[in-house]
């Protein structure tokens, strides 16, 4: 299937007598991270649960394991660190020797008003950039020999519609009239980019690799969405879909709710 292909999935979770699929979710501890975690946890899988916090990445995965009765281990890990990104690749690596499917969630807003392209901060953009893009690069690039070690790896990246250079250009399209900003928009359109460049990488070795658009949802990440009435729950769902596709699935696709998101 090409990028434009229909997303289907053939519900890619462990099979009877099977070893447990290992999946890593960065930034798992709350919102949509967290759900997608839960959500691959209820299928069986034993979910990694990253978190730059200790604590709270413990306390949530103890949550999840009481709710789901699934393997969920807290593992501490700043995306923007090298050093604890060597230490969860490691981890990964002893105690599994392989990573069926890595989901890049972790991200931040950053200091809006830093990020006016008139009038930018390039300390906030730098900031911005290096929690949303060059943290995707690093821990996807330190999983790659776990990925491929498996017989159906699956990275899912997650990212935004306000990534969409066609969306955001369309004057009568829905981010009209929002602000522009010089780095969380741009940071999700390089995201989009590299999870292109890491689908034609990784297509030999049968590795797929997506972007997920959850959509606006109601998390503490951006308080102004509260009152929507769409959850993080409902936002983890196109990630999970992503994450478990089966092997005639699309690769190098950007896809929310309702199917393919343009570029």
């Amino acid at each position: 299937m090409t990028a434009n292909s229909p997303m289907t999935t053939n519900g890619l979770a462990p099979a009877n007598g099977a070893r447990p699929l290992v999946a890593l979710v960065t930034g798992a501890n709350q919102g949509i991270g967290r759900e997608i975690a839960a959500q691959l946890a209820g299928l069986g899988m034993t979910v990694l649960l990253g978190a730059r916090d200790p604590r709270r990445g413990e306390e949530a995965a103890a949550a999840l394991r009481s709710a789901t009765g699934a393997d969920v281990r807290a593992l501490t890990l700043d995306v923007t660190d090298r050093a604890s990104i060597d230490a969860a690749t490691k981890y990964a690596a002893e105690q599994f020797g392989v990573l069926d499917v890595l989901v890049n969630n972790a991200g931040i807003l950053g200091d809006l008003p830093g990020q006016d392209p008139c009038d930018a901060d390039l300390d906030a953009i730098r900031e911005v950039f290096e929690t949303n893009v060059f943290g995707v690069i690093a821990v996807t690039s330190a999983m790659i020999p776990l990925l491929t070690r498996s017989a159906a790896g699956r990275v899912v990246n997650l990212t935004s519609g306000l990534g969409s250079l066609a969306l955001m250009s369309d004057p009568a399209g829905p981010f009209a009239r929002r602000p522009p900003t010089a780095a969380y928009a741009p940071s999700k359109t390089a995201v989009n980019a590299l999870t292109v460049q890491y689908a034609n990488a990784l297509r030999a070795h049968g590795v797929l690799v997506n972007a997920a658009d959850p959509g606006p949802c109601a998390t503490a990440f951006a308080p102004a969405l509260r009152g929507l009435a769409r959850t993080a729950a409902d936002g983890a769902e196109v990630a999970v879909r992503l994450a478990t596709l089966g092997p005639d699935g699309p690769t190098g696709g950007c896809f929310g709710a309702d199917g393919p998101i343009p570029w």
